[in-house]
This record gives C-alpha cells, structure tokens and sequence, in this order.
C-alpha cells in the first residue's frame, strides 16, 4: 500500500482549491445516489454510465432501455463513478492532497478542462488495448492519474507525508509518484500477461498519467515552472545574501 496523505506544498496563485473540492462532492455525491439504489437499478446505472469498450466502438449496442445518453458522453460520466468505499476513498485521497496544486497551476478554469481531458484520454486507453470488452469502466483513476502526472512534471521535489504498508514516511514526490507508476506499469503488464485485468483498469491509469504530464506544459499559468525550478525574478538563497549581506 502506498498512500498520499499530505503534501508540504502551499498555493501561491489560487486562494483555494475550489474546483479539485467540487470534483470531490461530484464523486462523492454520485456514489452515495448508487448505493441508494436497490442492486439492479444500481447494476443497469453502471451500464448505463460506465464507459463500455465495444460500446464506445461500436461492436456492440446497449439493450433498449439501458442506453440513456450517448456512447461517447460515457467518456464523462464514467469518471465520477465508483465500485465501492475504498476505491472512492484511494481516489478521493490522491486528488485531496494532489489536486490543489494543480489546480493552482493552472487555475481553476483550465483545471476543470486539464482533469476531464485526462479522464477522457485515460479511458479511451482503457477502451483502445480491449476494444472488445463489454465491462463496463468506472472510477475517477484516469482523471486523478493526469493529476499525478502533472503534479510529477511540476513539484518532483516536493515532500509527500505517504503511508507506506504499516509506516508513515516522508518522501519527495519523484519517489512516491514514480513508484506509483511503475506499479501501473508492473500490474499492466502482468493483467496482460495472465489474460485478466483484476477489475483494475490499469492502463487507464497509464493514459491518464502520461495524457496530464503532457498537457500540464502547455495549459499551465505563464510563469508557472516545472520540476520546480526557482521562479524568474525571485532571487535564490545565495543571491538574496549576495545583494543584502548584512540580513
């Protein structure tokens, strides 16, 4: 188990993290709306919402009946989805103490466009490496993925209060965040290898991170630095007591 439990990371553009708060009652909100539904009309509203492979491609059509909206809006409705507590929980966490900076990065507009962009590239992945499957894909994994993605390509350095198995550790993001996508990479190749996926959608994971460390270059805020270099016009430590000696 590896686990994001708070970043030494404040805001400096935004006041507050709005947007990433919002995603996280959307996710919240709809998953409470499943639970209350009785199991079939539960079970029909993750076909119904879910993104499903050969649907999406079109080899396959929902029973009538099912199908409320579109194949592609799918893409969207997919992502604030969840199978259950712990994976509403893991997601939930990662995007609290990832998402603000982010969100600080780009700012709030452009933040809501940068996480429903890697959701959709994360789950067109998905659908891409099984165009086939009629299992239907849920969970805001591929959104929060590009959100580690981005978060990687700008704060490598950044100290990560992370719960490791038992221990409680303190790590640069560069250590959590890779081994965190390498573990995609392992668990892919191995779902791969052995011909069933576990119920993760792994390289949903993959597309999403790869789509947000991407995108994060050209939507972030100008000015706005990545792999933490020091920020133009704001002097390092050694200039500040080259031009102020006696401070």
């Amino acid at each position: 188990m590896l686990l994001p439990l708070h970043d030494d990371n404040p805001l400096k553009r935004i006041r507050f993290q709005y947007v990433t708060i919002a995603f996280i009652a959307a996710c919240v909100l709809v998953f409470l709306y499943q639970l209350s539904l009785p199991p079939k009309d539960a079970q029909r509203f993750v076909f119904a919402f879910g993104a499903i492979p050969s649907v999406l491609f079109g080899l396959k059509a929902l029973p009538p009946g099912i199908a409320e909206i579109p194949a592609t809006a799918t893409l969207l409705t997919s992502m604030f989805m969840h199978g259950g507590w712990m994976h509403l929980i893991g997601n939930m966490l990662f995007l609290w103490v990832l998402g603000d900076n982010v969100e600080d990065a780009l700012g709030h507009v452009r933040y809501v466009l940068f996480y429903l962009l890697s959701g959709v590239a994360a789950a067109l992945t998905h659908a891409g490496m099984d165009p086939s499957s009629t299992v239907p894909m849920i969970g805001a994994s591929g959104a929060i993925s590009g959100v580690i993605g981005a978060y990687l390509m700008l704060h490598p350095r950044a100290a990560i209060k992370t719960l490791v198995i038992r221990f409680i550790v303190h790590l640069p993001a560069f250590v959590v965040l890779g081994l965190w996508i390498v573990f995609q990479f392992v668990n892919a190749y191995m779902a791969g290898a052995a011909g069933a996926s576990g119920g993760v959608a792994w390289w949903a994971h993959i597309g999403g991170f790869v789509a947000g460390a991407i995108l994060i270059v050209p939507m972030r805020q100008k000015g706005v630095p990545l792999f933490d270099r020091p920020e133009s016009g704001i002097p390092s430590r050694r200039q500040r007591r080259s031009i102020f000696p006696d401070s």
